[in-house]
């Protein structure tokens, strides 16, 4: 179990730096979502089974009694007794850290639904409709953004300096590509990584998946818009709302360009607008069944390995 825990980071760097997710996004992002899956499973089974015992009481229990023989008999004070309390350290640390990662992910969830909620009660007191952008709230900023706000009431939030920045080609190409957001509920793809960083904010593994995440939604999203408009349109539009300096999305929303999510905002924009304009192929399907086959082990193997001995 430790050694897939490792394996595990090791492999999100490798994935973090890697360039071939560009090319196939959806293939990166089951992987990325594996590797975060399998890694939770032998961090806490690595703790699991430090307290596991090949005695009769179990997990729990051998370490357990042997804590309680030593406190009925004092002086029994001996290696096996430091063992026992080791194993209920062990066990202790495993639970807290199951604890920990379930309650971060519904402490981001909660919080997302918080924050859109908040949204949409604001909009429904500023923004109103334009026929420049059918089927979008527009509200009246003079700094270029675009958004979403995904769930049962989703909407796609235009401000008024996107307008005046945009011709009406890239507009559509902008709500091409915030459509893609809310059909695919990217925010629930991200969900799991938002919840890691809020958790180990302090890791810079924490702090490359998202971001690396982040990315592939957002190429996944182009992907789809250049479905329904030309490369060129949204590559345009990616460009005049990075150069403005706008793109800002609030907490819980999805946005084209958000220069807030990461310092390094112009040079992902580059990457994406570089793989509007010159696509590279998609990669062949003997990779992506192998890359299949890893991410079905990354999870199978810890997760058999924490059911199987109980």
């Amino acid at each position: 179990m430790a050694v897939i825990a490792i394996g595990c980071v090791q492999a999100a760097a490798w994935l973090a730096a890697a360039r071939w997710p560009r090319r196939s996004p959806v293939v990166a992002i089951v992987l990325w979502q594996a590797i975060g899956l399998g890694w939770g499973l032998a961090a806490v089974g690595t703790l699991l089974g430090l307290a596991a015992s090949r005695q009769r009481y179990g997990v729990a229990g051998d370490a357990l009694a042997q804590v309680a023989r030593f406190l009925r008999s004092p002086g029994t004070f001996s290696g096996w007794t430091v063992l026992a309390t080791a194993r209920l350290a062990a066990l202790t640390a495993g639970l807290v850290l199951l604890t920990l990662l379930c309650w971060v992910l519904l402490a981001a969830a909660t919080a997302g639904l918080r924050a859109r909620q908040r949204q949409r009660l604001l909009l429904s007191l500023l923004a109103h409709g334009d026929p420049k952008v059918p089927g979008a709230l527009v509200v009246d900023h003079p700094v270029a953004a675009a958004y979403c706000l995904p769930g049962l009431r989703s909407a796609i939030v235009i401000s008024a300096g996107t307008l005046d920045l945009l011709d009406a080609r890239e507009l559509a190409a902008v709500l091409a590509h915030e459509r893609a957001h809310l059909r695919e509920r990217h925010d629930l793809v991200l969900l799991p990584f938002v919840a890691l960083l809020r958790a180990f904010r302090w890791s810079r593994a924490a702090r490359e998946a998202h971001r690396a995440v982040a990315l592939l939604i957002e190429m996944h999203a182009d992907d789809r818009a250049r479905r329904h408009r030309p490369a060129r349109e949204l590559a345009t539009a990616l460009l005049r709302v990075g150069a403005a300096g706008g793109g800002h999305a609030p907490s819980g929303a999805l946005s084209a360009v958000d220069t807030a999510m990461d310092d390094d905002v112009d040079g992902e924009v580059a990457a994406r607008v570089s793989r509007l304009l010159r696509p590279a192929p998609g990669l062949p399907v003997p990779v992506l069944v192998l890359i299949g086959i890893a991410a079905a082990v990354a999870v199978a193997v810890p997760a058999a390995l924490l059911v199987v001995p109980f």
